[in-house]
């Protein structure tokens, strides 16, 4: 069906049983792969044991972090905003924004340092439910 489907893809006076073994390798190949990752649940234990967290706190932490985003001074905010999210290395920021690079270094770190005090955020762990949502999923976790 593979072949069939994709016929125009054959170049004529080209061998098209290599062409096809090709694509039944390559079929094997993939299905192989897929198997090791899949795990046999017959009876439905390992399914019924799946929890995850309901998806608003992400969408809250999003909300709390641009509250928090906005309350930073302009110039700690357009540092941050420069490496932390565009991706610009401290030279590239530095060039853009007009000052030194310890300067940039200096107003990134002051931004994190006053978005985790905004946020009260020690660390990774903070993000997320709560403590009372994440004990009820993780009650179900064997």
């Amino acid at each position: 069906m593979k072949a069939w489907a994709n016929i125009e893809m054959f170049e004529p006076g080209t061998n098209m049983r290599a062409w096809l073994f090709t694509i039944l390798r390559n079929v094997y190949y993939s299905n192989f792969r897929k198997k090791r990752r899949e795990v046999e649940d017959s009876d439905g234990k390992l399914a019924a044991n799946l929890a995850t967290h309901p998806q608003q706190f992400g969408h809250l932490d999003l909300v709390d972090f641009r509250e928090a985003l906005a309350k930073l001074a302009p110039d700690q905010r357009e540092a941050l905003i420069l490496v932390g999210a565009s991706g610009f290395s401290y030279d590239e920021a530095a060039e853009i924004c007009g000052c030194a690079v310890g300067t940039v270094k200096s107003r990134v770190n002051r931004a994190r340092s006053r978005l985790s005090e905004l946020l009260s955020v020690q660390s990774g762990a903070d993000f997320g439910p709560d403590f009372h949502s994440r004990s009820v999923v993780d009650a179900v976790k064997p």
